[in-house]
């Protein structure tokens, strides 16, 4: 038995060559089979050799999910470089730091695209190592794409393949920024067979195959779109089929078109297709697999989607960009409740424990190489043990699945008490009429702190701040009910589907 490649390019070369005519990326404008994304890759790559990119340079892509972003992103590592994926939301500030915390030579950004210019809103001038940028077209067609991919012929593939070749999995493959919720971002190091194997496991998991067909909703700078998209399609030979936004008709058209059958993403996701009044116009039963993750997911939302939806396999799933993405995930034969309630067991090699006051702990080959040019926060994030402080707040059942009950820091006692506001708001999310919601604790004289809830409003439903309260209170004991209830148009989410609470906060605190 031949073990698995550890390197991307070789995982590239694996697959192009078991599957040379399988078609490996789907967009409207571009059908690439794996034999084909491999010829595009190595030509890029020449491309970059040209530009002068070093073996451990930084590369930056800064765009949509384009067929682009994937040549980009896998023509870096067979160039020998490191892949930097800034998140399309960062404004230009946000990604000159990144680009002049990696010191990038080469970016590539998206021309126009609903209504901005990435490439053009990036100020040179504070950028001295920034030697070249490559404008990748979405909207219109005024890209330097196939000027960049010219200068292949300057150079002999032979240069790409010993470059490829000269990649070992201990080699640092990415640098992925942490979402910067709470302070400022950081740099997360990972290496090419950490990114590989936790993909891998993730993708058998939901046993990803060849005859998968796999439409990826998650942004690609994103763990969720670039690793358990990109990644587990590459090594399983799974059909990739891009989205560049998320549009709930335009995803269950493509669903019933491409007779999609794998459709990862975070719970509002979900919950915008289940609660769409067109949804009956589509033929959705092609879909077997679904996953989804974030801090909390309602419970009711799980029942839905394996319901309603009528997914073969609808699994739960625990990672952080600190431990590649990955972490725990259910299994394909694991009962209802246990999908619902929990987020499953260790995969990919993980040790799992719970600290000091119920804090989530994981150990393993695939926790992060450490934080970028920060070995104070490596050190206060992974301990002498190499257990990983994650931050979030879990207990496991007698089976060993993880329950992730809260982050440690949104934690807030009233009268005493501590409250968890994921139990709260597990019991609103089954409110007829709340489609989400979101606690916090805001400042009490009294009893020190007490809940604050944020509630998006299903159409039509007709709620109070009373019949919110009482809902809760029939359910939670006192000191867990919310004193005060804002409903507001949507929640503010990370790109990984989290509820950023610090900006509830901020909020709270200007009402």
């Amino acid at each position: 038995m031949t073990t698995s490649p550890r390197t991307t390019p070789a995982v590239l070369d694996r697959i192009a060559r078991e599957l040379p005519d399988h078609d490996a990326v789907v967009t409207p404008a571009q059908t690439l089979t794996f034999a084909v994304l491999r010829s595009h890759v190595r030509q890029a790559a020449a491309a970059m050799i040209d530009l002068g990119v070093q073996p451990g340079d930084r590369v930056a892509v800064w765009s949509p999910n384009t067929w682009h972003w994937v040549v980009a992103c896998l023509a870096t590592h067979c160039a020998g470089a490191v892949l930097v994926p800034l998140n399309t939301r960062y404004t230009a500030s946000e990604a000159t730091d990144i680009l002049a915390r990696t010191g990038a030579p080469l970016l590539f950004a998206s021309g126009e695209f609903l209504g901005t210019d990435k490439a053009a809103s990036v100020d040179r001038a504070q950028l001295p190592a920034l030697r070249h940028i490559v404008r990748i077209p979405v909207d219109s067609d005024d890209g330097t794409w196939e000027e960049f991919v010219a200068r292949a012929a300057n150079v002999e593939l032979t240069e790409v393949d010993a470059r490829s070749a000269a990649v070992g999995p201990d080699d640092v493959s990415d640098i992925l920024f942490t979402s910067g919720t709470t302070g400022r971002s950081k740099g997360v190091l990972c290496a090419h067979r950490q990114s590989l194997d936790a993909s891998a496991a993730w993708a058998a998991c939901g046993q990803l195959s060849e005859a998968d067909r796999y439409l990826c909703i998650n942004p690609f700078f994103h763990n969720f779109g670039y690793k358990a998209g990109i990644l587990a399609c590459l090594q399983t030979g799974a059909t990739l089929f891009p989205e560049l936004t998320f549009d709930p008709q335009a995803a269950m058209q493509a669903v019933q078109q491409h007779r999609i059958t794998v459709l990862p993403g975070p719970p509002t996701i979900y919950q915008t297709l289940l609660d769409h009044p067109k949804r009956g116009d589509y033929d959705l039963s092609s879909l077997r697999f679904a996953v989804t993750g974030a801090a909390t997911i309602p419970v009711v939302l799980i029942e839905r989607m394996q319901n309603e939806l009528d997914i073969d396999i609808v699994l739960t799933a625990y990672g952080l960009t600190e431990a590649s993405g990955f972490g725990t995930m259910c299994r394909a034969d694991d009962d209802a409740v246990t999908v619902a309630t929990t987020s499953g067991r260790p995969i990919a090699d993980f040790e799992l424990r719970i600290g000091d006051q119920g804090e989530v702990l994981l150990r393993g080959p695939n926790v992060m190489l450490g934080y970028l040019d920060d070995p104070d926060a490596t050190a206060a994030a992974i301990d002498s043990h190499g257990w990983l402080h994650t931050g979030d707040v879990g207990e496991l059942d007698d089976a060993g699945n993880l329950r992730i009950t809260d982050r440690l820091k949104d934690m807030y006692i009233c009268g005493g008490f501590n409250v968890y506001p994921a139990e709260v708001e597990q019991v609103l999310a089954r409110l007829d009429g709340v489609a989400e919601a979101a606690v916090i604790g805001v400042p009490d004289d009294r009893l020190g702190e007490v809940g604050k809830a944020f509630v998006v409003v299903l159409p039509g439903a007709d709620l109070t701040e009373q019949s919110v309260i009482d809902h809760t209170r029939e359910h939670l004991a006192n000191f867990k009910t919310p004193r005060s209830v804002e409903f507001i148009d949507a929640l503010p989410r990370n790109p990984g589907g989290k509820v950023v609470k610090p900006l509830l906060r901020q909020r709270s605190e200007r009402a």
